[in-house]
C-alpha cells in the first residue's frame, strides 16, 4: 500500500491512482497546493502495483531504450502564426499536425476553465490551441494514463506530451513499447504550485478590476525572452506581465520559492531521457547559430530514440532546424541535467503567510537581498544612468546643463527628468509643470557624431508635461505643448516605447501616449489646428484630445490628427492620414485611413 512520508519523493504524477485495480488510491491536496496519493485501507488489495509504476522507486527501466547522448537540434516552424501562438518555436505543433494527419490522438496539458492545469487528449485538431504553450505549474494526469492506454490496445496511434516525471510514469503504467505511441517530454525548470498560481491570478484580478477570461504563457508580443504572462479581462482590457515586473517570475525563477518539493531532487534528469523526443526552449542559441535572431522563439528539440528518430524525419518539413551540439543546449538549459536549486530557507514561512498576503507583497517579502546586496543594488542604478546621460549628451556642457536644470541632479540619478542629446533645444516657460517617473530622452542617438539635428522642445505657459515611464526620441524632432495644454507620455510598461527620428508632436489641449508604444520616422501626432484656424462647418473644434493607445505601432511617415484615439495594439501603416479612431488590434493604412484588418497580433 503507497505510504508518502517523504513528500520529496512523490511527483505527483497521478500513475499510481490509474494503475489501481481496486480504486483504492485518490489525491490529496496539501498546504502548499500539491497532491500525493494516499491509499483507503479498507480498498487496498496490497497487490503492490502502485509502487510498480511510481516512477521514482521503480528505477530507470524507462530509459532502457534511449539514445544514451540525443540528437540535438534548434528548429523554428516554418509558419510565423505558430510561432506565434507557441511558447519557443512551435515544435510542439509540428509534431501534433503528424499525428493528427495520421488519424491519431494528442495529448498534453490544457488550462480548465478556473485556469488550473490538466492533461487531455483527442483526435480533434482544434484542440491544439489549448495543448500547446507551457504552463508552468502542476498538472493533474488523474485518467489521463488509463485513457492513452485503451487506445493504444484499441490500434489508434498517440503522441503524448508532458513532464519528464510524467513521461516516466506513462512508461511504467503501460508496461510495454508500443510501436503505435510517440512520447515526447519537456526540457522541466520545476512545476509550481496550483495554489500559488491562484493566489497570483487573484492578484492580477485585484490590480485590473476584472475577472480574467484567457490567459497565455510566454506571449510574443513583447519578445520571446520577455518571458510574458498575457492576461485579457471581462472588461475587454489587457494585461501583459513580463520578466522585469512579474511577481510570479521573481518567486519561481528567481528564488524557486513554490517548486513541488521533488523538483529539488529530481531524478529525471541526464540522459539518456525518458521519452521519443524532448522539446523545450533553446535559450542561447544566438551565441552560436548564424540564423538571424527574431526574438521569436527557437526550439530546443532532442532525439531520443530510433522510434522518434524515424517521427522527427516526418516532421522536418514543417520547421526551419539545424543541427546543434549538445553542450550548447546543456549551456542554455542546465535543468536538463540539474535539479531547480535551494535558494530560500524560508518555503515554510512564504506558505505560512500565503493566504495572508497579496501576492507581490508576499514574494517581495521572501525575495528580499540584505542590507549589502540592496547597497550594491542601488550604486548599481546610479551607475547605470551616469553611463546613460554620459552616452546621451557625449558629455557636451549645454546638453549636460540643460539635463541638469529642468530635472535636477537628483532626479536624474534616480532615473527621473530630461536627458538631453547634442543639438538640443528647449523652450519651457516658468510657469509650466514637469512630473517625471521616468526618463524622457530627447536626441538618444545620432548616427552622424557631426550632425547638425535638432531636437526642439516648446512648453508654453500653465502648460505640462508629464512623464510616466522611459521614453526615447531620437534626433531631428519637435514637440511643442501650447499655452495650458497637457502632453502624458506613459513610456515603457512592460516593454518598451520610443519614437525614430522625425517625430513632431503638436499639442493644444491634451495628447496621452501610453505604455511601450512605438513610433517609426517622421511621423506626426497633433490635437490642434490652432487657436486662429477655423472651419465654418457644424461641430468644427480647432482642438480635440488624442490618445495613442497602449503597445500601438506608428508606422512611417503617417500623420495622426485631432480628436483620434488610436486603440491598443493597433497598427497605423505607413503615410496614413488617421482622421478617425482605430479599433483595438487594427490595421488601418491609406488616406484617409480605413481598417484594412482586424485581430492583429504583433511584436516589439
Amino acid at each position: 500500500m503507497i505510504d508518502i512520508k517523504d513528500r520529496s519523493q512523490c511527483t505527483g504524477c497521478n500513475a499510481c491512482g490509474d494503475i489501481c485495480p481496486a480504486g483504492a488510491i485518490t489525491f490529496v491536496t496539501d498546504e502548499e497546493g500539491f497532491w500525493y496519493p494516499k491509499a483507503d485501507p479498507a480498498l487496498c488489495t496490497e497487490c503492490g502495483q502502485c509502487g510498480s509504476v511510481c516512477p521514482v522507486t521503480s528505477g530507470d527501466g524507462f530509459r532502457k531504450n534511449n539514445y544514451k547522448e540525443p540528437k540535438c537540434y534548434s528548429g523554428e516552424h516554418k509558419s510565423v502564426d505558430v510561432v506565434f501562438s507557441s511558447t519557443s518555436g512551435g515544435m510542439f505543433s509540428a509534431l501534433a499536425d503528424v499525428m493528427y494527419n495520421a488519424g491519431g490522438y494528442v495529448g498534453g496539458a490544457v488550462h480548465n476553465e478556473d485556469f488550473s492545469v490538466s492533461h487531455y487528449i483527442s483526435n480533434d485538431r482544434n484542440d491544439l490551441k489549448a495543448l500547446r504553450r507551457s504552463k508552468d505549474l502542476q498538472s493533474n494526469a488523474e485518467g489521463f494514463y488509463r485513457k492513452v492506454r485503451d487506445l493504444l490496445d484499441n490500434g489508434e496511434k498517440v503522441l503524448a506530451c508532458g513532464l519528464p516525471c510524467q513521461i516516466a510514469g506513462l512508461l511504467n503504467f503501460l508496461g510495454m513499447d508500443y510501436e503505435d505511441l510517440i512520447t515526447v517530454d519537456l526540457v522541466c525548470g520545476g512545476v509550481n504550485s496550483p495554489k500559488v498560481w491562484r493566489k497570483y491570478l487573484d492578484y492580477i484580478e485585484e490590480i485590473n478590476g476584472s475577472k480574467i477570461v484567457s490567459t497565455e504563457n510566454k506571449s510574443k508580443e513583447y519578445g520571446w525572452r520577455n518571458l510574458t504572462q498575457k492576461f485579457v479581462f471581462e472588461n475587454g482590457e489587457e494585461y501583459f506581465d513580463t520578466v522585469k515586473t512579474s511577481a510570479f517570475i521573481k518567486g519561481f525563477i528567481g528564488s524557486y520559492l513554490y517548486c513541488r518539493p521533488s523538483c529539488y531532487d529530481c531524478r529525471f534528469k541526464g540522459f539518456p531521457r525518458a521519452a521519443d523526443i524532448s522539446i523545450g526552449d533553446f535559450w542561447g542559441i544566438e551565441k552560436h547559430s548564424k540564423a538571424t535572431d527574431t526574438d521569436m522563439g527557437t526550439s530546443l528539440i532532442l532525439v531520443n530514440s530510433k522510434k522518434g528518430e524515424a517521427y522527427f524525419d516526418k516532421v522536418r518539413k514543417r520547421i526551419n532546424c539545424e543541427e546543434a551540439k549538445l553542450e550548447w543546449a546543456v549551456d542554455g538549459n542546465p535543468s536538463l541535467i540539474k535539479p531547480v536549486p535551494v535558494i530560500s530557507d524560508k518555503r515554510a514561512e512564504f506558505f505560512s503567510d500565503l493566504d495572508k498576503m497579496r501576492f507581490d507583497e508576499l514574494v517581495g517579502k521572501y525575495d528580499v537581498p540584505g542590507a549589502g546586496q540592496k547597497k550594491r543594488s542601488s550604486f548599481r542604478r546610479t551607475l547605470h544612468y551616469v553611463k546613460y546621460i554620459a552616452t546621451v549628451t557625449r558629455l557636451h556642457p549645454s546638453s549636460l546643463f540643460n539635463s541638469v536644470r529642468y530635472s535636477g541632479l537628483g532626479n536624474l540619478l534616480k532615473g527621473r527628468g530630461i536627458v538631453c542629446g547634442t543639438n538640443c533645444r528647449l523652450n519651457i516657460d516658468r510657469s509650466a509643470k514637469l512630473e517625471f517617473e521616468g526618463i524622457l530622452t530627447l536626441g538618444r542617438k545620432d548616427m552622424f557624431r557631426r550632425s547638425k539635428a535638432e531636437s526642439k522642445l516648446f512648453i508654453g505657459k500653465n502648460a505640462k508635461l508629464t512623464v510616466k515611464g522611459d521614453f526615447a526620441i531620437d534626433p531631428n524632432n519637435d514637440i511643442e505643448i501650447f499655452d495650458n495644454a497637457e502632453l502624458i507620455i506613459h513610456g515603457g510598461r512592460s516593454g518598451y516605447s520610443d519614437a525614430n527620428t522625425g517625430l513632431t508632436i503638436v499639442c493644444g489641449q491634451r495628447i496621452e501616449i501610453m505604455a511601450d508604444v512605438g513610433i517609426g520616422r517622421n511621423v506626426t501626432i497633433r490635437d490642434t489646428n490652432g487657436t486662429t484656424h477655423f472651419i465654418n462647418t457644424a461641430g468644427y473644434r480647432p482642438s480635440r484630445p488624442v490618445v495613442i493607445g497602449e503597445k500601438a505601432w506608428l508606422c512611417e511617415s503617417c500623420t495622426v490628427m485631432q480628436g483620434v484615439k488610436i486603440g491598443r495594439s493597433a497598427v497605423v501603416g505607413a503615410c496614413s492620414l488617421v482622421t478617425k479612431s482605430v479599433p483595438d488590434h487594427a490595421m488601418v493604412s491609406g488616406v484617409p485611413a480605413e481598417v484594412v484588418q482586424n485581430d492583429i497580433i504583433w511584436k516589439m
